[in-house]
């Protein structure tokens, strides 16, 4: 084989070589019970028509390709943002193990988070056995100051009470009785990874504010809580922390794994970095108020803290965009008195003037969006700020009513009036909505991939390039470290637009002596 000591060829272009060619052809002519290619070709044409469309749109007991992942994988995120906190996962191994994969495949970081391994004896009899050694060996090994424990498929089919099993755990000796051990129901067959990182939430500031409210009081410590939700752009939170400074605004960040998520190569390895702290906790019921950054992804602890807290959780948009985020820093100075200083005003024309730079490139252009409510609801309002169009607009985790503020968003402007809004829809569903009404652009995660080469199958005139923005994103690096945002954010979300749209005309004028008729030097 072409694959040698001194020459090693990565997979691209080892598979190419005529040994490997001729190594999978022959497995595939004497292993695989293929059809012919006509067949293929056939079946696949059938399924970018419009009849493949209707009879795709009309299942119901299938899914094909989420645009969402499970409640624990929320929870873990979210536990993460706590400072010197372990995640804890009530289930088997491989739960875990998937987990802490996908976050290390998009963070390109190690992640912390432990499972008591439940296994075929615990889904008969209960995991309370396992809940013991696992959180004893848990506090033992990787010393913690906290465990937030989540569930898993297993456990909440066969019943298993956390609450009980902690209780017990502490009784029997596996923790000491003051540990703070918060814990959140989350079955992964319900909800989506937003509910799981909502109901974490709501389970920390339970734990630790519930029983120990007198005395607080809004406004004591003049601080603003921002809560900013199910959030893998790092660079978000470094942005939230920049605004409150150059405002002067004293705040706390009610989950902040920026640190654990980032962590530095210098020779020393940190399973805990920075975070929320437990008296930052304590202390949250003070605060002035609490904002949720993505208000359509946290409805169980938004309530939480509007009943026990007796906060306004003020109502604001997702800050993504000029309006947006105008909007959202008017809500901080109406809630502290603090003016807009001159800083984020002069960003904020930098942001315009940008825009203005750049619409003649993105105005009437076509998009498609898929991914959670909150990002698709911003992204939706922010190209409509630049002049693009929102084609279809999917989100598998949304509910009817995000449905409904998502056409009346839409209806606001001209350039919403041809959209599409689909919610509980799947990317199958969204594969034969670009093959009806083609897009100019996709925007989704990673995989939207897959989109992408379906598309270019039917005829590189059928193809939706994908430009990635959102969660996961497996197959490009350091994105994660980007910000999505404020004025700051949005001028990264521009840069990328637009430079998408200029790569595509590169693509399409390039061809020396036939297309090359606008292969400019200057865009």
């Amino acid at each position: 084989m072409n694959q040698t000591v001194e020459k090693i060829i990565p997979c691209y272009p080892l598979f190419q070589t005529d040994d490997y060619r001729a190594s999978l052809n022959k497995k595939g002519a004497e292993f695989e019970a293929r059809v012919p290619r006509e067949t293929i070709d056939e079946t696949f044409l059938w399924t970018t028509s419009p009849e493949y469309k209707a009879l795709n749109f009309g299942r119901e007991a299938l899914t094909v390709n989420p645009a969402k992942a499970c409640q624990p994988l929320g929870a873990v995120l979210c536990a993460l943002g706590f400072k010197n906190t372990l995640p804890y996962v009530h289930g088997s191994q491989g739960c875990t193990a998937y987990f802490r994969t996908y976050f290390n495949r998009h963070f390109k970081e190690p992640v912390a988070c432990v499972s008591d391994s439940m296994t075929e004896d615990a889904a008969v009899f209960g995991g309370q056995k396992n809940m013991f050694a696992g959180l004893r060996n848990a506090k033992a090994l990787y010393n913690p100051e906290m465990i937030a424990v989540s569930s898993t498929c297993m456990a909440e089919v066969i019943g298993d009470d956390l609450n009980a099993f902690i209780t017990n755990a502490k009784k029997e000796g596996s923790l000491p009785d003051d540990f703070p051990t918060p814990y959140a129901h989350t079955p992964s067959f319900i909800g989506s990874h937003l509910t799981g990182w909502d109901n974490m939430l709501e389970g920390i500031l339970r734990h630790f504010t519930l029983n120990s409210m007198e005395g607080k009081s809004p406004g004591k410590n003049g601080k603003v809580n921002l809560v900013a939700g199910f959030e893998t752009y790092l660079g978000n939170y470094r942005v939230i922390k920049r605004m409150m400074a150059e405002m002067g605004i004293s705040s706390t960040l009610l989950s902040d794994p920026s640190a654990v998520l980032d962590t530095p190569a210098d020779g020393k390895y940190r399973m805990y970095a920075d975070g929320t702290t437990q008296d930052e906790v304590r202390d949250a019921p003070n605060a002035i108020d609490t904002l949720f950054l993505q208000p359509w992804g946290a409805d169980k602890s938004r309530k939480y803290v509007k009943e026990t807290w007796n906060h306004a959780a003020t109502a604001i948009d997702a800050p993504i965009g000029l309006a947006a985020t105008d909007r959202f820093l008017m809500a901080l100075s109406s809630l502290t008195g603090k003016p807009v200083p001159t800083s984020l005003e002069l960003e904020r024309g930098r942001l315009v003037d940008m825009m203005a730079d750049s619409h003649s490139w993105l105005h009437g252009r076509k998009f498609s969006v898929y991914g959670d409510p909150d990002f698709v609801m911003g992204m939706a309002r922010f190209l409509m700020e630049l002049g693009a169009e929102p084609l279809h607009l999917l989100c598998h985790n949304a509910t009817k009513r995000w449905g409904k503020a998502m056409e009346t968003l839409l209806a606001s402007s001209p350039y919403g009036k041809g959209a599409e809004v689909h919610f509980g829809k799947d990317l199958w569903h969204m594969r034969s909505l670009l093959f009806d009404r083609k897009p100019d652009f996709l925007i989704g995660n990673s995989y939207g991939k897959f989109l992408q080469r379906d598309t270019l199958r039917k005829g590189r005139e059928h193809e939706v390039p994908l430009i990635r923005i959102g969660f996961p994103i497996f197959d490009r690096h350091h994105l994660h470290r980007q910000s999505t945002l404020g004025y700051e954010g949005a001028m990264t979300l521009l840069t990328t637009l637009v430079n998408a749209v200029l790569e595509r005309l590169d693509d399409d004028t390039r061809v020396m002596g036939e297309t090359d008729y606008n292969y400019d030097l200057i865009r």
